[in-house]
């Protein structure tokens, strides 16, 4: 006996199929501040995403992926609250691969609130986008009077290794800051459609096949500049540079070598840290695993 299914039937079952595989994790983490150290203070998490905590020399938390990447029509809803006074970093397991999409987009949407004296840091790995992935992450901050944050995210063009370059698809990397409610930067990158010709041209990121973004939000930012500068400047072959907006530092890398980029971007982070946050000068052990 066989089955012949009408045009709007295949249609129908085409669009159930595609609720039942598209996944929406979720993380709901919070730092609070108690008899003199730092403790968890709320942790939800649904799959695939979950939280380990590691050892490290401050409270250190590890986003894990359990789903190995995401697909079209994924979403990830990642919310951390940093309680006033708490010393905390959040960090990733592993690089985040971001496979090919028939159409609908996947998206990550990070929520990190800060609140007073508190000293945190957001620490990425790679997000990987392979040929014809469709991802839009939006990164958005609040944070409060005397706070301090090390933000960044990274994103690779590619799976290098195998010769497998980016030709089309869809990037959108946005982020929004604010300063106790109020907006003070908001920057968006936006492609779709063909990456090699901003990829390759000189006016866009002229052959880069890596990029990564920090920003350092504190009181000390702009006193901070030259000394970001300087960090900056100890590597060959990844382009960077630093500017102060709004009392914001915001460094920025671009390298065609994406080992590159993240040597650069992790010896950076941890002299940073050091200088800016009074913390050890070495990344968490999960950063070299």
């Amino acid at each position: 006996m066989s089955l012949v299914l009408s045009s709007r039937d295949q249609k129908n079952a085409v669009s159930q199929n595609k609720r039942a595989i598209d996944v929406h994790g979720a993380i709901d983490l919070s730092f609070v501040y108690k008899d003199g150290e730092t403790g968890l203070g709320r942790l939800y998490y649904r799959d695939p995403l979950k939280v380990l905590f590691p050892r490290g020399d401050v409270k250190t938390a590890a986003l894990v992926t359990t789903g190995g990447g995401l697909f079209g029509g994924d979403t990830y809803d990642v919310d951390v609250h940093f309680g006033a006074h708490t010393q905390a970093l959040v960090s990733a397991q592993a690089a985040e691969k971001v496979y090919r999409s028939s159409g609908p987009d996947c998206k990550i949407n990070v929520n990190l609130k800060i609140d007073e004296e508190a000293v945190v840091e957001w620490l990425p790995q790679e997000t990987i986008l392979f040929e014809k992935a469709r991802f839009r992450r939006t990164t958005k901050v609040d944070f409060a009077k005397g706070a301090k944050g090390l933000v960044g995210e990274m994103i690779v063009f590619g799976r290098l290794a195998s010769g497998e370059e980016v030709t089309e698809g869809l990037l959108r990397e946005a982020w929004e800051i604010r300063n106790e409610g109020k907006l003070i930067w908001a920057d968006a990158l936006h492609i779709e459609g063909d990456f090699q010709r901003p990829l390759n041209h000189i006016s866009g990121f002229g052959g880069a096949r890596a990029m990564a973004t920090a920003v350092y939000i504190a009181h000390d930012a702009e006193a901070l500049l030259e000394t970001a500068r300087a960090l900056l400047h100890q590597h060959e072959d990844v382009r960077m540079g630093a500017s102060c907006v709004n009392g914001l530092l915001i460094c920025r890398w671009l390298a065609k070598d994406p080992y590159a980029l993240r040597k650069a971007f992790g010896a950076f982070w941890s002299e940073f840290r050091n200088r800016a946050l009074g913390r050890v000068n070495r990344l968490p052990r999960l950063w070299h695993c």
